[in-house]
């Protein structure tokens, strides 16, 4: 019998309530630091939603089967919440440059960038199942990091800076080490999956395929609870560290320090 992720994914209900204490305390403690504040309430808001009612893109699967679980609706949610949570990344390391270093600042502003188009790839995987999509968009999601940590380790090396302000560059460096060989497994298992599909590709015309892809991301629903339906481990680590755990609670401290002054 296939290994079953139900406990898992009712489980994962318990991060919507950490990221709704993140979502209200955020606003009181945060000195008005909009330009932070904002895209991390964002992130934290449609994080809670993602954990209450978990889908995979791909097959269009869902845990509850309800309106709610709409891939459509959840995708449309996840486009602002990762453009939100980039743009929080990329204003942090234009705060933590104290000598406005150029290129520095080049890097911030290609992440969100790099987002945007991650964003468009994902949508476009979605509406046409081409799964090969969704490689180049992970990968795009592997040089936001990538340059996220090369930033913070010239930053480190470089800056002195106060406090939690220092902590915030040890972070990013923690995080690209674990995030970015995990990744490397996740682009691989992507792969996989695509060339796995890639029979199942038909000739249909572009502007047909893409009314079908996105009347199916608005009504289909494939009830699962299964592993292989869910991604099996590499499934279950992202939807924990990105939805519940280490992503919030990272944006929450980041706020935090930068947003106190």
């Amino acid at each position: 019998m296939s290994e079953t992720y139900a406990i898992f994914l009712w489980l994962l209900k318990l991060g919507a309530v950490a990221n709704l204490y993140f979502l209200l305390e955020t606003g009181g403690r945060a000195g008005g630091a909009t330009h932070l504040v904002l895209p991390a309430q964002i992130l934290f808001a449609v994080s809670a939603y993602r954990c209450l009612f978990p889908v995979r893109y791909e097959d269009n699967i869902v845990f509850h089967d309800s309106a709610f679980s709409s891939i459509f609706v959840t995708r449309l949610l996840a486009t602002f919440s990762e453009v939100a949570f980039i743009s929080v990344l990329a204003q942090a390391l234009r705060l933590l440059n104290l000598h406005r270093v150029g290129w520095v600042i080049a890097l911030s502003r290609l992440m969100v960038v790099q987002v945007v188009v991650s964003q468009v790839l994902v949508w476009m995987a979605i509406l046409t199942d081409r799964r090969e999509l969704y490689f180049f968009e992970e990968l795009g999601w592997a040089l936001i990091f990538a340059a996220n940590a090369i930033a913070s380790a010239y930053l480190y090396a470089t800056a002195v800076t106060p406090g939690g302000r220092h902590v915030l560059l040890v972070l990013n460096l923690l995080f690209g080490a674990v995030y970015l060989p995990w990744q490397g497994f996740h682009l691989r298992f992507l792969l996989a999956n695509a060339r796995a599909a890639r029979d199942r590709a038909g000739s249909q015309p572009m502007l047909p395929r893409l009314a079908t892809g996105l009347k199916r991301s608005i009504r289909e629903r494939n009830p699962r609870r299964d592993a292989e339906s869910w991604g099996g481990m590499i499934g279950l680590t992202w939807m924990t560290a990105y939805w519940a755990t280490l992503i919030p609670m990272w944006v929450y401290y980041l706020v935090e320090v930068l947003g106190s002054r």
